[in-house]
């Protein structure tokens, strides 16, 4: 990493950093309530969690099926301790999951394949891509009945499925094997749970992070002297580099990165990034609808204004050319991490894909921030903006699960051959190298959170200080943007990206008009499920 660069990262992140000093950043955040004290690295964790790291390396390129493999082996005691040799042989599952830029379902092959050997069970793939997973899932939802035994599956879907009855309560057993209790707080129960009994394996935790380029911010860069705080500075430096060039490539350089095309209800999530910190006032824990009506909140001044910010951009000029059909696995990997675009929010791909993977050109030149702030924010309960820096972290999606379901129900063997494949996919040391390489899944458990383990992989220290520190910034914000777990949740949001397009394409006029007619949607959906329940469960998921 270059001085300058470094130096930009130091004084951005000094007072966190201050807090965040090696192993000792654990116990920093537990003391504000946070993430917990725990060591995961003692005994014998250690020295296999550090031959993991070891595959292949950092900075040796990316890893193949071969590590994955390897990886999945060498992770296999807490099932040896548990199963038997040839326990589950003659038993065969589905699991359905994505494929999503080859990671996801192919990792999971890999890691499963050793898992398969030992125990003699045979996994079958339903590989989606994401756009096609939401409208997979919503057939079988809508029909009450699965042709999979195993889901990959975000908590946001848990009321759609657990709530229909279609998933298996998980054993006690994999609760101890998964050692659940290391999961950061926000992941805790309820987040994985309906009606009070257990469902999920966490395999991720997600928040968006804002992503930067340091070579594009600093005295005498082409973005200006400072990384951009708030949306309004995001917006103004985005403008600013119209038709000026890019420092590592040559190219024309751009700022912030939207992306204006949908991805099967996940697209929704960039918007919300923007709106969360116009519209998440930190007196009220609702942003998406009103908690007593279920009245969207989508086209009041906040969203509005998020939409707004869009649609300035795509007049000035700001976007690469045929953004437009940029969706937001376009924006990530395409474009950021090939070299185009100053700023991104995005999951914790853009930290491990950044100094792992083959296709990455910006490893050196990439910092890390919780997302921007407003220096307004508009109070729902009053109907009026206040003039008052506010700042709501995204918590996108609450993380990628791993569920069975009820179709292994009354057969014993099977049931338990489900569960001891998603709870090794769930291990405590698995997870650490998921953390660390491209894997489509990002920092989760508070074991997660020890710089040293990722130093000697191969990280250097500011880099991981400033990526774990964003992600743990983002989960303990005191005014975090929750994910609300209701059914039909991702009709909201696949509706909403529809109208989003037409808006982007010039189909409505005005910004207000796009938000009022994803609201009528939005209204829609409501009365078809179910006003009065849906109000009673989006009160639940908010804790009032």
């Amino acid at each position: 990493m270059k001085v300058d660069h470094y130096n930009t990262i130091i004084q951005r992140q000094l007072s966190r950093r201050k807090m965040l000093q090696g192993a000792a950043s654990v116990g920093a955040l537990a003391a504000m309530g946070g993430l917990a004290p725990k060591y995961a690295a003692a005994g014998g964790h250690a020295s296999l969690r550090a031959e993991i790291l070891q595959i292949p390396g950092v900075g040796a390129g990316s890893p193949t099926d071969a590590d994955w493999q390897k990886v999945g082996g060498l992770c296999l005691g807490p099932t040896k301790e548990r199963v038997a040799e040839g326990e589950f042989e003659g038993v065969e599952l589905t699991f359905m999951g994505l494929n999503n830029q080859n990671l996801h379902n192919f990792l999971f092959r890999g890691f499963l394949k050793p898992w398969e050997a030992y125990t003699g069970a045979k996994i079958n793939w339903v590989d989606l891509a994401q756009a096609d997973y939401n409208p997979r899932l919503q057939q079988a939802i809508a029909t009450g009945t699965v042709d999979f035994d195993i889901i990959e599956m975000g908590a946001p879907f848990e009321g759609d499925t657990a709530g229909k009855g279609l998933l298996d309560e998980m054993p006690a057993w994999v609760e101890e094997q998964i050692e659940a209790d290391d999961l950061v707080s926000y992941l805790q129960a309820p987040v994985g749970t309906w009606d009070g009994k257990k469902y999920r394996v966490t395999i991720d935790g997600d928040c968006h992070t804002f992503c930067y380029r340091t070579d594009y911010f600093g005295d005498g860069a082409i973005g200006g002297a400072s990384v951009p705080k708030t949306w309004q500075e995001v917006n103004a430096a985005s403008k600013a580099l119209i038709g000026k060039e890019d420092p590592l490539t040559g190219l024309p350089a751009h700022g912030y990165l939207d992306p204006l095309k949908g991805w099967g209800g996940f697209g929704f999530y960039f918007l919300e990034n923007r709106a969360a910190a116009y519209a998440k006032h930190p007196s009220d824990p609702a942003w998406l609808f009103d908690p007593d009506t279920m009245k969207p909140r989508v086209n009041n001044p906040a969203w509005v204004q998020a939409i707004q910010d869009v649609l300035d951009l795509i007049e000035a000029g700001a976007y690469p050319a045929d953004q437009i059909n940029a969706d937001p696995g376009t924006t990530g990997f395409q474009q950021f991490l090939a070299g185009t675009g100053s700023m991104l929010m995005w999951w914790g791909d853009i930290g491990s894909n950044a100094r792992t993977s083959d296709t990455s050109v910006v490893g050196d030149v990439v910092g890390f921030g919780i997302n921007p702030g407003s220096d307004r924010v508009y109070n729902s309960q009053t109907g009026a903006w206040e003039d008052t820096y506010n700042e709501a972290p995204n918590m996108a999606y609450l993380g990628w699960g791993v569920y069975v379901t009820k179709n292994v129900q009354g057969d014993d063997k099977k049931r338990k051959a489900a569960w001891s494949a998603a709870a090794h996919l769930g291990g405590k040391d698995l997870s650490l190298w998921m953390s660390a390489y491209p894997s489509g899944f990002q920092p989760y458990r508070n074991s997660h959170f020890q710089y040293d383990e990722w130093e000697a992989a191969g990280y250097d220290r500011a880099y991981i200080e400033d990526y774990l520190g964003s992600n743990a910034d983002s989960y303990n914000h005191k005014n975090a943007a929750i994910e609300p777990r209701i059914p039909g949740i991702f009709q909201y949001y696949s509706v909403a990206e529809d109208e989003l397009a037409k808006g982007y394409a010039g189909q409505y006029g005005s910004a207000q008009e796009i938000g009022d007619a994803i609201a009528e949607a939005w209204e829609k959906i409501t009365d078809q499920i179910g006003r009065d329940n849906q109000v009673a469960l989006y009160k639940a998921s908010l804790g009032l």
